[in-house]
């Protein structure tokens, strides 16, 4: 089974980032941001963890005001750095586990976690600001990542008891996911700061201090704090360090902290901070977690002519449904009408996505991958109204289908009235 073996909190300042791209140690003003991440990269150098779980905030690069979330998993098999406004970092792509992420949605959702997930997402620096610092550009550590992206910016905002419990029922996700995995819970963002208004420039090291203490000794009593109370103690930026409580929640009650340092060089009092794990859940509670988490689709397997879209389906067809989905935009659809076979190859569709949709095989999409609604959009392109759809899907022709229904009417989604 996976284990935890212990988590980080590292601040995820672009300042890092900036340090690591355009300077070295040797730097006498970036000396003690190096120095601060030094610990942390040796002691993943030594642990060599396989799986890195990195809770960080988005900051308005991949994630916009237009759907905004409190908890978004990242599902993929590889991450990449984001345009964050000047072009994006020279960073190798990054792997993502994506089946430990898959276990831990469907884990969390078990245990009322209500989450999004995304793919084909870049990843701002939030996540590889300190990744890139503490694993000194992969060349300590090279493993992969599951990220966990948390809506802070746009209140109202996940409580920090909210965080704290969701830290508890991801131990029990990650505890319980069936391969012999070593992972690390890292944390992200903080310590205090403001980078807005008139408050602009605040820092409070004294509650930085204290912060670090409780998290480490009493992590309960940070729960009782509210969003105004960690927005004036440590800036209204700073009061995403409710993000760490994930992480603290995630380890046992009692941990060993092997590291902990700070560094106030201008806008954000930076840290780094390790707390190894004391232990681990056993065998018999996390098969009995994983019965918890495959409940709710049990059985589903034995409905003929039904087929879940779930993450594992929605990864491996992710590009055609992309595809298909760009179908609500109209120069797409046009094209698709007009010259479909460049646009195949301008999306990268393999010869048996092109055959599938050439042939308007709509159970074969069905059975590809494909969720139905997707399908509606494709048949409404070409003229087709759902009804041709449902009866291809069931083997009989529009007639015999329509025969089946109390209502011979037939509807499709499109908007044209001709």
């Amino acid at each position: 089974m996976a284990r935890i073996i212990g988590g980080i909190g590292a601040s995820h300042t672009p300042t890092i980032g900036f340090a690591k791209d355009r300077h070295t140690k040797a730097d006498a003003q970036w000396t003690g941001t190096f120095d601060i991440f030094e610990p942390v990269t040796a002691w993943l150098e030594e642990k060599q963890p396989d799986v890195l779980f990195v809770i960080y905030n988005d900051h308005i690069t991949s994630f916009f005001f237009d759907h905004y979330s409190p908890f978004v998993l990242g599902v993929d098999s590889k991450y990449e750095t984001a345009d964050e406004g000047g072009g994006p970092r020279e960073y190798p792509p990054v792997a993502g586990h994506a089946e430990l992420a898959r276990h831990i949605g469907h884990s969390m959702f078990a245990d009322e976690f209500d989450l999004s997930f995304y793919q084909n997402k870049p990843v701002d620096h939030g996540m590889f600001s300190p990744l890139s610092m503490m694993t000194d550009r992969g060349n300590a550590w090279s493993g992969s990542v599951v990220p966990l992206q948390v809506g802070v910016l746009q209140f109202p905002v996940p409580t920090a008891r909210r965080c704290y419990n969701f830290g508890k029922a991801l131990r029990r996700a990650i505890e319980s996911y069936p391969e012999d995995l070593d992972v690390a819970i890292v944390a992200t963002g903080g310590l205090s700061h403001q980078v807005h208004g008139e408050r602009c420039g605040f820092n409070n090291e004294a509650w930085d201090e204290k912060f670090l203490t409780l998290l480490e000794h009493d992590p309960e009593a940070l729960t009782h704090i509210t969003h105004a109370q960690y927005a004036e103690l440590g800036g209204m930026e700073g009061a995403e360090v409710i993000m760490w409580l994930i992480m603290r929640g995630a380890l046992s009650s009692s941990v060993t902290c092997v590291h902990k340092t700070t560094h106030c060089p201008s806008m954000t009092n930076m840290a780094t901070i390790i707390f190894e794990n004391h232990s681990q859940t056993g065998e018999a509670t996390n098969e009995a977690h994983r019965a918890h988490v495959g409940h709710q689709l049990k059985g589903v397997d034995q409905i003929a002519g039904t087929h879940p879209f779930t993450l594992e389906v929605s990864h491996r067809a992710y590009r055609i449904n992309d595809f298909l989905h760009r179908l609500i935009e109209p120069a797409h659809r046009q094209r698709f009408v007009d010259e479909p076979k460049a646009l195949f190859e301008e999306f990268g569709l393999s010869a048996q996505e092109c055959e599938l949709l050439n042939q308007r095989d709509w159970i074969g999409l069905i059975h590809y991958g494909v969720i139905f609604f997707s399908l509606e959009k494709m048949a409404a392109v070409l003229g087709m109204t759902n009804l041709d759809v449902y009866a291809q899907m069931s083997g009989k022709t529009l007639e015999a289908f329509l025969e089946t229904r109390k209502v011979a009417m037939t509807y499709s989604v499109s908007g044209n009235k001709k």
